[in-house]
């Protein structure tokens, strides 16, 4: 069964270009230094999944052409990652059925607050509808499918990667143990996060993206949640060690 990835969005939480600013990046004319807000969608062992769904939700699946979803993965609550989940009413509709959300409990709280309308008793007519499925640290399955959890530190917050097969991805991580990093070895492809060159509150540098990468040895790594302090695509793409590449809105891949 051919499984892949198409990465939705690439950038932090402003996006690139970042509203008012005049940096070369924010004014590059080339498309690969336009960065949504950090998502991917997954086709893997028959389901359709999107991680995360962000403020650019919408954007994304219309640009991409996506009209069927089985769920949504979160790897925490924070607004450029769920901010977008509003708009799977879409889906609601199409097939008279609520959409699957799985996310801690934690995350699943800040969603009760975020989207309290969806949650009242007397709901207006059209909100989402989520059908809410809490996971950790254990693997679990949809239809069938494996999906192994990966717990890293967002500074202090607890986030979740995922193993899907071949397939890591990780992302808004500034930490992640040795015992955890051993859930990845074995994949194709690793995806992790790296916000700027410079140490970083809560994002992996570029050189600690790099250092994880080494150790997880993937054939091929990707960085993604790029902001505009990295530079233009072109650039980063250059100096790069050999089987380490920057991710880019729209590019997709087979594992």
């Amino acid at each position: 069964m051919r499984n892949k990835i198409v990465f939705l969005g690439t950038g932090t939480s402003q996006g690139v270009p970042i509203i008012g600013c005049r940096c070369d990046v924010c004014r590059s004319a080339d498309s690969h230094d336009k960065r949504l807000r950090t998502s991917a969608y997954v086709e893997y062992e028959g389901l359709r999944l999107c991680i995360d769904a962000g403020p650019d939700f919408r954007r994304q699946m219309i640009d991409n052409g996506i009209d069927r979803l089985d769920a949504v993965l979160l790897t925490h609550q924070h607004k450029d990652h769920t901010g977008g989940l509003d708009d799977v009413r879409a889906f609601n509709y199409f097939t008279g059925k609520g959409f699957p959300v799985y996310a801690e409990k934690r995350v699943q709280e800040s969603l009760k607050k975020e989207y309290y309308y969806a949650f009242a008793t007397d709901r207006y007519p059209g909100v989402p509808e989520f059908v809410l499925h809490t996971i950790d640290e254990r693997p679990f399955s949809i239809g069938g499918a494996e999906i192994i959890p990966v717990r890293a530190m967002h500074h202090k917050l607890p986030v979740l990667g995922f193993r899907l097969g071949k397939l890591g991805y990780l992302t808004d991580a500034g930490f992640i143990s040795e015992t955890e990093i051993c859930k990845f070895k074995g994949v194709d492809i690793f995806i992790i996060n790296a916000i700027q060159r410079e140490p970083h509150l809560s994002h992996f540098s570029l050189g600690q993206a790099i250092e994880v990468a080494g150790k997880v040895g993937a054939r091929r790594t990707f960085i993604t949640h790029i902001s505009h302090r990295l530079g233009k695509h072109r650039s980063l793409e250059t100096e790069l060690p050999e089987g380490i590449e920057p991710a880019y809105d729209g590019l997709s891949l087979v594992f």
